[in-house]
């Protein structure tokens, strides 16, 4: 199929060629759209609300290079005007006043995520979810891809896609973690969507609960009758998703016996795929490298969106050498008999539960960072019962703390609880409290936007400092 032409993309290039266009925030999605719309001669002006100091030394070079109109600061988007087409980058809500200013003239706007979609001629598998997504996708995409299949993998992780559309083909597929974010105004569906649960998150962006859910919603609402919807059974929210999905829908659940579906039978802790009542051993977990029940779920989840596209003994090999995903209970080392865990990625009560779920041993929790507006109350009775010595940082902290202490004087029972103001006096702290054969996660139930750009620089900083004990 080397002689396949994309008609669609060819199309879109044609049609932004020479036009004003205007990307909003230069962010890891955004960047490699200078390049692209500069070679069609398009007219480019770029925006961040980061000052021009923050803002990373080779971009501004390519931005100079190019001769490109740029505008940074809080202030930026006041010039945001004339534009026929706005790429914004999923930190930039749509309903900003500017960017609905701007479309109310006459501007397109759209995403380099949403243009993959558009454009992209391949079979699409679309992952989102509260938690489990990162790991639901790479293993999604691991699964096809070891069955012999060209694979892309991005949206919120990988590389941008948006360049490499010219190389997809029909026969590929493009698989994307997609966030709330990028979903909020997307207007178009990958033909196979999973959504893995939902609970309360990014509250301190969202206008409320309800706009998160109805975002998260977006990637089937628009799917056809072929379209394939994969959703959690167990999950409050996501059970009632097929009332208004386009196309059929599959189950998984670790709590049922689905009579069709996929599920982690708890009983024998095994995977199986359940066919009008029959239900098919696949899987033993104890067979599985990933640790924890909700990576159970998450294998129900990729197995369900991989169903009929790969054999079954492929797609189990796969998973059976799967390690997990970096920043996911992510084993760093052990010493004097302490295992030492990096779960960065628990940037919220329910991902920080899961981790603590996953453990037979005491844990001693490392937890606290920036305070998205959660509620932390469900983290109290978990703490209370796998946790031996709580240590706190960051501005959650006292949240975490309320919590666990209601919690403790509910059950009747005291633990130490130590409060630090750096990484590294966490880190020293927990090595100077935990005893063999105790676990230290560091899980910190929080986003880590006040000390670190994000969780995976927090997490590697949390790495580098316990390999130096």
């Amino acid at each position: 199929m080397n002689d396949f032409k994309n008609e669609k993309l060819e199309n879109f290039n044609k049609e932004i060629a020479n036009k004003k266009v205007a990307i909003i925030g230069l962010g890891t999605s955004n960047v490699p759209l200078i390049d692209y719309f500069s070679n069609l001669g398009c007219i480019i002006s770029v925006f961040d609300n980061r000052e021009k100091e923050k803002i990373d030394k080779d971009i501004l070079e390519k931005i100079d290079d190019l001769k490109i109109k740029y505008y940074f600061g809080e202030k930026a988007l006041d010039d945001l005007v004339g534009f026929d087409y706005i790429f914004r980058s999923p930190s930039c809500m749509p309903w900003t006043e500017e960017l609905q200013k701007e479309v109310s003239r006459g501007a397109i706007l759209t995403s380099e995520i949403e243009q993959v979609l558009a454009l992209s001629p391949s079979h699409i598998i679309g992952v989102t979810g509260s938690d489990g997504k990162t790991t639901t996708t790479t293993l999604i995409y691991k699964i096809l891809q070891s069955a012999g299949n060209k694979c892309f993998l991005g949206g919120n992780i990988g590389t941008p896609l948006f360049t490499q559309i010219k190389d997809m083909r029909p026969e590929d597929y493009v698989v994307l973690e997609l966030s709330s974010f990028q979903l909020i105004d997307m207007k178009i569906s990958p033909e196979i969507a999973v959504v893995t649960n939902i609970s309360p998150n990014h509250l301190n962006v969202h206008k409320d609960y309800q706009e998160y859910i109805d975002s998260k919603k977006n990637i089937y609402l628009h799917q056809n009758e072929d379209g394939i919807l994969v959703i959690n059974k167990d999950n409050e929210i996501t059970k009632d998703f097929y009332k208004d999905a386009p196309g059929k829908v599959r189950y998984f659940s670790h709590k049922e016996l689905l009579e069709n579906g996929v599920i982690f039978d708890e009983t024998d802790r095994t995977i199986k795929v359940c066919e009008d009542g029959v239900r098919k051993h696949i899987l033993k977990q104890k067979d599985m490298l990933l640790k924890g029940e909700h990576n159970c779920e998450n294998v129900c989840s990729a197995i369900s969106a991989t169903l009929g596209l790969v054999k079954e003994d492929e797609a189990v090999q796969t998973i059976k050498n799967f390690s997990g995903v970096e920043h996911r209970l992510e084993f760093v080392r052990e010493i004097n008999g302490v295992k030492w865990y990096n779960d960065s990625i628990g940037t919220s009560p329910t991902r920080t539960i899961a981790g603590l779920n996953s453990f037979d041993e005491k844990i001693v929790l490392i937890a606290g960072g920036y305070d998205k507006h959660l509620d932390y109350t469900p983290i109290g009775k978990p703490v209370a019962q796998h946790v031996s010595k709580l240590i706190l940082m960051g501005a959650t902290a006292d949240k975490i703390y309320n919590a666990v202490k209601e919690e403790l004087n509910l059950e009747q029972k005291n633990m130490p609880i130590y409060r630090c103001e750096s990484l590294n006096e966490v880190v020293h702290k927990a090595k100077e409290v935990a005893t063999e054969g105790e676990i230290v996660l560091f899980s910190p139930a929080s986003a880590s936007f006040d000390l670190f750009k994000n969780f995976e620089e927090r997490g590697n900083k949390f790495k580098e400092l316990v390999k130096k004990l």
